[in-house]
């Protein structure tokens, strides 16, 4: 068992996702970072879809109740077992009585915290991944207990380590599909989505990132057409807004860019602030 002492930011159980629910109007949801959170699970040796507490901004503070092993991995926010400092993207051996904690952000934005065998929260139409209105709960809270397995005394006679490369969290340049709006667009507006550098809006979440500069709309509205994580809507007073896991299925702003699923990862470690750029693939 592991306890909450005290929740960070937003601290939620996800794992990768709740697929084949949305024509009932259930959203993906699952890790923002697919790929930090797997390598946790990946160094871990946990299956890939093994639930994590992913930490946006800031960590919580955690106790254990029992031995077990865990990785940290994506942003760097200081990481601390009884006070002493943690690497990242390392197998940590835990024993009971142990406490977790973070500090200050370095880099990147979101981390997640993985143990052996997954944390053992509620399975709800095939996840663990926590959204509100589908989980009993959308987020992790001081004083909650969550379960984990016991270690096998076989596991980790031996560790590994791998390291995210710089550019996941620093690159500027997301890979992008036109959408199926985009060609309506005037050639200068195309050329100006293509060029500019946008600024990650204060008024970002797991619902959608939303960029601060605006881009003139002169597009028809559209009939309510299915949406997916990474489509990036123009609204009609100019605002992008890139849909991210927990966005919903049908929106009605013309669909002008389809992230790739590397850069959907990427996005989700730029913090308030960052800057991002469209790179449009053939």
């Amino acid at each position: 068992m592991v306890e909450v002492l005290k929740s960070g930011l937003l601290d939620t159980v996800q794992d990768i996702g709740r697929n084949g629910f949305q024509q009932f109007g259930v959203p993906i949801s699952g890790v923002m970072d697919h790929v930090s959170a797997e390598r946790a699970n990946r160094i871990l040796g946990n299956h890939r879809d093994a639930a994590v507490i992913e930490c946006t901004a800031s960590g919580p503070k955690l106790l254990f109740h029992q031995d077990t092993v865990i990785c940290i991995s994506g942003a760097f926010m200081s990481p601390k077992l009884n006070g002493y400092d943690l690497e990242n993207d390392k197998a940590i051996s835990i024993a009971n009585g142990d406490v977790l904690s973070f500090g200050a952000l370095i880099y990147g934005f979101r981390a997640y915290v993985a143990v052996y065998g997954g944390f053992q929260t509620e399975i709800v139409m095939k996840s663990r991944s926590m959204y509100a209105n589908i989980t009993s709960q959308s987020r992790l809270l001081k004083g909650d207990c969550i379960p984990i397995l016991d270690k096998e005394e076989t596991a980790f006679s031996s560790f590994s380590s791998l390291k995210l490369k710089n550019d996941h969290f620093d690159s500027i340049p997301l890979s992008v599909y036109k959408g199926p709006e985009f060609n309506g667009l005037s050639v200068e507006h195309q050329r100006l989505l293509c060029h500019q550098e946008f600024t990650v809006s204060r008024d970002s979440n797991r619902m959608a990132y939303q960029l601060n500069e605006r881009v003139e709309n002169a597009l028809e509205s559209i009939i309510t057409s299915l949406v997916l994580p990474g489509t990036v809507q123009l609204t009609p007073a100019g605002k992008l807004l890139i849909l991210m896991r927990d966005a919903q299925t049908t929106g009605g702003y013309p669909r002008v860019f389809q992230l790739s699923e590397s850069s959907i990862n990427c996005l989700s470690q730029k913090a308030i602030g960052a800057k991002v750029k469209f790179v449009c693939r053939k």
